[in-house]
């Protein structure tokens, strides 16, 4: 449970580390960029479990959670 939590909270920090939207914060990344990413395949590692976070949450339309916590830190 902390460790989700802990997640939660390095996934509302998270930027970008590379590419066209390199220094972008992962839940601000484009929809379309998103899902690209979904049918290419993540990342391995961490960056590739949030990508895959950041996905589930803009097809639920949750991402405000995120948006949420990043306004609490």
């Amino acid at each position: 449970m902390l460790q989700d939590k802990q997640f939660l909270l390095d996934l509302a920090k998270a930027k970008m580390p590379f590419g066209k939207y390199k220094g972008k914060d992962l839940i601000d990344l484009p929809e379309h960029y998103i899902v690209w990413y979904h049918a290419k395949g993540f990342p391995p590692g961490k960056l590739g479990k949030q990508l895959g976070l950041v996905y589930e949450l803009k097809l639920n339309g949750l991402e405000y959670l995120i948006h949420k916590i990043k306004k609490s830190l």
